[in-house]
């Protein structure tokens, strides 16, 4: 084979003419195919005794061949005496004219026999065509490759579908992200061609149009890249993405950035769906076990499903508590259940319900498995039901090269990064709702700080959230550049530096904590290296100095207790319990004889009937008020509760074991982790000698109780406790005193430690 040169300045004059990209693959088949056939030739391929066959996979065996590859080449033979001096003929000159090679030699048992322990050889040998030489040598091998698959394919499913999400992990996705991995990003070529390589396995049906389309986008988009830069490169990088654009008639590289984002949600979600089809399905005989995991939701076998008695037309709040589960649990949603609640589920009026409200805090606050929540929900257009204004942001490529995602990736990572800072805040619900909506006003030729904060005071304002949470959610908005700016662009030692950005906050403390919060997430979730130890440092002086300026927030005071119920539990020398429901809402009055606990009993006899507490009053004399929902199912018997609540007060019901039970066999992975923290206030209270401590914790079940049973053997007394539980964390208060002696350092820290390892 000679002509090396003759070759390279061929591929040069096609990369030079005006071909498009699919013609330009077609032109490099055909110049490369008559370039192998010349040199098979000369190397004896076609006269070789016996038989000898020249075989392309990849690229050029499924005759996509784009600039600048590796060529895949097999040459297979018979036990040819003469095939080395065949296969050097033939791989020399390839050398020699600078071409990339993967090549192998082997005969059909030997090609055969790889391919059963090598899976991308197997893959590899689906796209099998012949060349030059013995063409039915050539098909015997394609034929066996295929029927060997064919029989296999489903034992090496799990094989198969490791090596694609250990790709996604090294290569990230190609949907909403800045600098997309056209071959072997999630969505990419790749994972198209383990759709194909399934089909032919008849493990799933051949790829439709829409497949079909995302498809040619990569390629082509690959085509023209490789062509920009004259070298190999898969992936697309800001600088090159608008020259690419240009090539295939788009706009500019935002248009382009947003239909192969659009392409690799269409194949992503296609390898997602196939895979969890085939591998391990339920076997024949066996039912998933269906647990439920919220009102209506339920954990079928692998999938976040409805549960049989759901009706999603009747319960606007459902689609959000099936997201929450499958953010909540990391498990996928059903394609049914997605594909039902399109179907039917209604729109959420305005204002949004509570039930509504507190679902989607918790789905926000869910960490990590929020990402693939909010992509079910998209795909089915049902986030954009949720949001109509994300269509604006939806797939919106970044205009600064340090972000790492899309606009509406970046939104929902940093409700990811703010999830794990929930402990810091006192207002966890709105650092969440204001991290998925601080950059909701980007993609158009405005101050998106300020855009951003009249949509999110609308959305806000759908979301049922009250005038002041509004504003907070707003201003939140508004100024989530103001701290960063501030603290990495003026002199922050500076009285007037620190006195503007108060004015600018009207004083607000809470509001203060909360874009300190928002500040960190935002920044992590724009990719490496953006928040790094000299600008938490300086967000954190900066931030001190404000807190100097303004001061806490208050407490709301305790509302009425039922005093008959108070008077018949001093009467009977028992436990006490009083339930009302408003729908899915209990408030329960309780009360319990002097000297005997009610919070620690309280807490865990709620915990145990799987009602989530949402906010607990309690006073001195020994009554309570405790507002709570289930978790899932109907409301408890009261019976039931009356009999267990006064056995817990008795000290007969033996809660602690109860509740550890009940964890292990409910909890699911994965919420985020977080650190617990406790602060303290003084002069907040009216209780004589009395402290307040602020537990902020991940929520678990029990939780109040442990905390409330940890105070108890600290010798602490609490006058009044308020807990709230907002998504995935709590902020639990209590005013406390010591039982002996004044409030001291020493008695700080023991409670403290106390409190500290009741949650951990």
């Amino acid at each position: 084979m000679t002509g090396g040169g003759e070759l390279a300045r061929a591929t040069a004059r096609l990369l030079e003419g005006r071909h498009g990209a699919p013609a330009l693959r077609a032109a490099l088949v055909d110049l490369y195919e008559f370039w192998l056939g010349k040199g098979a030739a000369a190397a004896g391929v076609d006269t070789a005794e016996p038989g000898v066959a020249l075989v392309a996979v990849g690229g050029l065996g499924r005759r996509e061949l784009v600039p600048f590859s590796d060529l895949d080449l097999v040459l297979v033979h018979n036990g040819n005496n003469r095939i080395g001096e065949i296969a050097d003929a033939l791989w020399y000159p390839l050398w020699d004219a600078k071409v990339g090679l993967d090549h192998s030699v082997r005969t059909p048992g030997e090609a055969l026999k790889v391919a059963s322990e090598d899976l991308r050889t197997a893959l590899g040998l689906l796209d099998a065509r012949h060349l030059a030489g013995d063409p039915g040598l050539t098909e015997r091998l394609a034929s066996a490759a295929r029927d060997q698959w064919r029989r296999t394919a489903r034992k090496r499913l799990g094989e198969l579908s490791e090596s694609v999400h250990t790709r996604w992990r090294r290569s990230g996705e190609i949907a909403q992200s800045a600098e997309p991995d056209l071959k072997h990003g999630r969505g990419g070529l790749r994972d198209f061609a383990v759709l194909e390589a399934l089909a032919a396995a008849q493990l799933t049906a051949r790829p439709g149009e829409e497949l079909m389309a995302a498809k040619h986008l990569l390629l082509d988009v690959r085509t023209e890249l490789r062509r920009e830069l004259r070298r190999e490169r898969d992936i697309l990088s800001a600088p090159e993405a608008d020259a690419v654009a240009a090539e295939l008639g788009m706009t500019d590289r935002f248009s382009l950035a947003r239909k192969l984002s659009g392409a690799g949600r269409t194949i992503a979600h296609a390898v997602d769906v196939t895979l969890r089809s085939t591998v391990d399905p339920p076997r024949f005989g066996r039912r998933p076990v269906r647990r439920p995991l919220a009102e209506g939701v339920v954990l079928h076998g692998e999938e976040v499903a409805l549960a049989r008695d759901a009706i999603p037309a009747k319960d606007p709040a459902l689609l959000l508590r099936v997201a929450a589960a499958s953010a909540r649990t990391r498990k996928p949603i059903s394609h049914g259940t997605l594909r039902a609640l399109a179907e039917s589920a209604p729109e959420l009026r305005e204002p949004w319900p509570d039930d509504a409200r507190n679902a989607l805090v918790e789905l926000l606050g869910a960490g990590e498995g929020l990402v693939d929540a909010v992509e079910a929900l998209d795909r089915t257009d049902l986030w954009a039901r949720l949001f109509p204004e994300w269509g604006a942001v939806r797939d919106l490529p970044p205009r600064s090269p340090v972000h790492q995602w899309t606009v509406d990736r970046h939104l929902v990572q940093a409700c990811v990064e703010a999830a794990k800072l929930t402990t810091t805040v006192s207002r966890p619900d709105l650092l969440l709702i204001g991290a998925l909506l601080h950059d909701i006003g980007k993609g158009r030729d405005v101050d998106h700080s300020e855009l951003g904060a009249k949509i999110s005071a609308q959305v806000a304002q759908r979301l049922g959230l009250p005038p002041s949470d509004v504003a907070t959610v707003s201003a939140m908005v508004r100024h989530h550049l103001l701290l960063p700016h501030t603290a990495t662009r003026r002199d922050i030692g500076d009285r007037a530096t620190v006195s503007r950005v108060v004015k600018t906050l009207d004083n607000d403390v809470i509001l203060l904590e909360l874009l300190h919060a928002l500040t960190r997430a935002d920044s992590l979730a724009t990719g490496p290296g953006v928040w790094t130890d000299w600008k938490d440092r300086l967000l954190a002086e900066l931030v001190s100095g404000c807190e100097e300026t303004v001061h806490g927030k208050a407490f709301t005071p305790p509302e009425p207790f039922d005093d008959e119920l108070v008077a018949e539990a001093a009467r009977t020398g028992t436990g006490q319990v009083r339930i009302t429901a408003q729908g899915k809402v209990v408030t329960a009055h309780l009360a319990v004889p002097a000297q005997r606990e009610l919070l620690a009993p309280a807490a865990g006899v709620l915990a145990l009937n799987s009602l989530e507490v949402h906010a607990a009053l309690l006073n001195e004399h020994g009554a309570g008020v405790f507002t709570a929902s289930p978790k899932f199912g109907s409301l408890p018997d009261p019976a039931l509760l009356r009999e267990q609540f006064a056995r817990a007060v008795a000290g007969t019901l033996p809660l602690t074991q109860r509740l550890a039970e009940k964890e292990r066999d409910y909890s699911t992975a994965s919420a985020p982790v977080v650190a617990p923290k406790v602060l303290w206030f003084d002069d907040e209270t009216s209780g004589p000698d009395a402290v307040v401590l602020e537990l902020r914790a991940a929520d678990r079940i029990g939780l109040l109780f442990r905390v409330a049973s940890a105070l108890r053997r600290a010798e602490a007394d609490v006058h009044w406790a308020k807990a709230a539980t907002l998504g995935g964390a709590v902020v639990d208060s209590f005013a406390l005193s010591p039982r002996n002696g004044p409030v001291s350092p020493q008695w700080r820290q023991k409670i403290t430690d106390a409190v500290l390892a009741a949650v951990s």
